[in-house]
């Protein structure tokens, strides 16, 4: 790169206002995306009931949005197209903001890097159009239109061709400006919505959500059923907590309805679709001992507040904000969501059976997933003799001797099943197979349990619980830990002191470094070090750190995958019955510690089908 000479003074200038334009129109619009997301919030914030979007090439070539909205009159569109000018901001308070739009740069950043027409026509006045090119506007002229406006915007970025080089194709174009308006449209049931591509082919519906009437939870519902599809919406529960003046409103699928990658997450800041990292952590947090570390959890989470609490210009795409007090909305939605999954006690997503009578067909087998290797007989025997006892109420049988019984010797007589067992959630146990699953019988169906998916997490929720009443046990280090680092990373340790000594972590301030004086027993020898300099990236990166958590939870998930019932125990009936009466006590007992599930219900559809009696 060439500096410029130490011997030439650089000029000041005034740049120009189309250069202006256009350097503006790449903070707002990076791609075709932006461009529709800024016009139907547009739509949105001018009352609109219906919103058509039209467009072509993966919005290139064409983006036309159209609204049925209060409109304008020809002497508002050349100011309009002004920059800084809107009808949302009187300039007065910029926290108290309650539309989508408010900086007045949407629509002269389009005009600037594209050709761009706008036809409006407010329910008192007569229709008008003006058009810009490249930033040059036209006269206004009367145009013929219902109430409303129709923006269009045509060979986007041509007046800035490199960056017409940093677009994607037009099919990944395209699924961004459907994305786009799919978040809006969640935000917004009560409007309807339409996207189609336009082509030498024709037109084709790309997306329709047709307006929902009734109660919002329900009106909600509906929208995603269309919008996500209905297994979402089958599968999703209620989301409702308050705290503080914070609101978190929504549904949260369960977790063994989880997805591949992070593309059903939907988070909205008083009704405005945002990217905000630390709630997005929040989310995951609230799953943590949940889901497998590959699998990514599915929501569409409301949080609704005062305006004055969030700050929502930061960035010219409005996409990110910044709250008052991270922390309070960061902890409501991790408890929010948990409680809205406890709640759910054991119920696992209906996906689960679906995916059981597919591997039922025949085909190609799936890969093996194993949850544990199965022991021979002399790990199993040593198993069998670690396990207690006693605990959920369960006494476990002896493992089977190999010698034949006395030919006299009298059966042991069977109990008698409680004949209400079988209208209970999970049914009443009928039988054992390969010494793993429990099959059981319900007034509508069958239940397969995997025992030790099972017992593994009720043997952790009984840990969690353990720990939450008597707290973790710390170990005192023989000598101190010194550990060094900056300032303002030792002082937010520091500020966590409390919180961290509840998880066994003990610190103190040692000069300009931090004194590691106890960690938590459980985690046995660690480096304290490491795991003090992790918790501090993680409060630097997001305001609040679950890390020592985390691997706390691993160990007590550790522990009761040790101290569960085996794969290979035989269990008499009563224990299957005792088993099952308990993971209907239990929250999150449709899925074990690793996120599988533990158990598939099978209803009496679903066997006919399976043996073509439908």
């Amino acid at each position: 790169m060439n500096a410029p000479s130490p011997k030439i003074r650089p000029v000041i200038r005034q740049l120009d206002e189309a250069t202006v334009n256009r350097i503006a129109a790449g903070e707002v619009v990076e791609r075709p995306a932006s461009a529709v997301k800024e016009l139907v919030e547009n739509a949105l914030d001018a009352g609109a009931r219906r919103i058509e979007i039209v467009i072509a090439d993966g919005g290139k070539s064409l983006i036309r949005v159209t609204d049925d909205g209060h409109g304008m009159s020809a002497e508002d569109l050349p100011l309009a197209l002004s920059r800084h000018a809107t009808s949302k901001l009187d300039g007065a308070d910029l926290l108290n903001i309650r539309s989508f739009g408010f900086r007045g740069e949407a629509l002269p950043s389009l005009a600037a890097v594209s050709r761009l027409t706008i036809r409006s026509r407010a329910a008192e006045g007569e229709a008008a159009s003006l058009a810009v090119t490249a930033g040059r506007m036209d006269a206004v002229r009367p145009a013929a239109r219902d109430r409303g406006t129709a923006v269009e915007v045509r060979d986007l970025f041509f007046a800035t061709p490199a960056r017409l080089k940093f677009l994607r194709s037009d099919r990944a174009e395209t699924q961004a400006v459907a994305d786009a308006v799919r978040r809006l449209a969640i935000a917004r049931p009560d409007v309807a919505f339409t996207l189609s591509e336009t082509g030498a082919d024709g037109d084709r519906l790309i997306l329709r959500a047709d307006a929902e009437a009734g109660e919002p939870g329900e009106a909600l519902r509906h929208r995603l059923r269309v919008l996500l599809g209905a297994e979402f919406a089958a599968n999703a529960v209620e989301v409702l907590a308050e705290r503080d003046g914070l609101r978190l409103g929504g549904l949260a699928a369960l977790p063994t309805y989880s997805r591949g990658a992070a593309v059903e997450q939907f988070v909205y800041v008083n009704g405005r679709p945002v990217r905000d990292r630390a709630l997005t952590g929040a989310l995951r947090a609230a799953y943590a001992d949940v889901l497998p570390r590959d699998r990514h959890p599915a929501a569409v989470l409301f949080l609704t507040c005062d305006p004055e609490r969030v700050d929502v210009n930061v960035h010219p795409a409005k996409s990110e904000v910044r709250f008052r007090e991270p922390e309070a909305a960061r902890a409501l939605v991790v408890t929010g969501v948990r409680a809205a999954l406890a709640g759910a006690g054991h119920r696992t997503s209906d996906t689960v059976g679906s995916a059981a009578l597919a591997a039922l067909q025949p085909g190609p087998a799936p890969a093996r997933i194993y949850q544990m290797d199965r022991p021979g007989p002399r790990a199993l025997s040593q198993a069998f003799r670690l396990q207690a006892p006693e605990g959920f109420g369960l006494a476990f049988a002896e493992p089977p001797q190999a010698a034949a019984p006395e030919p006299d010797a009298e059966p042991d007589a069977e109990p008698v099943p409680d004949p209400g067992a079988v209208s209970r959630p999970l049914g009443a146990a009928r039988a054992q197979l390969h010494g793993n699953w429990i099959v059981a019988q319900t007034a509508d169906g069958i239940v397969i349990v995997d025992q030790h998916a099972a017992h593994e997490r009720l043997v952790y929720e009984k840990l969690k619980r353990q720990r939450e009443a008597a707290g973790v046990a710390a170990q005192e280090l023989l000598v101190p830990a010194i550990v060094e680092m900056d300032r303002l990373r030792a002082q937010a340790l520091l500020d966590h002191a409390d919180a961290l000594a509840e998880l066994g972590l003990v610190i103190e301030p040692f000069g300009g470094a931090v004194a590691v004086r106890a960690t938590p027993a459980i985690l046995g020898p660690v480096d304290a070090g490491a795991l003090l300099r992790d918790i501090a990236d993680e409060l630097a990166d997001l305001g609040s750190s679950g890390l020592l958590g985390a691997r706390i939870d691993a160990v007590l998930s550790r522990m009761a995958c040790h101290g569960s019932v085996r794969s290979g125990r035989r269990l008499r009936t009563e224990e299957m019955d005792a088993l099952l009466r308990e993971m209907e006590a239990t929250p999150l007992s449709g899925q074990c510690n690793h996120g599988r599930p533990t158990h598939v219900e099978l209803k009496l559809a679903d066997l006919e089908r399976l043996f073509g009696r439908s």
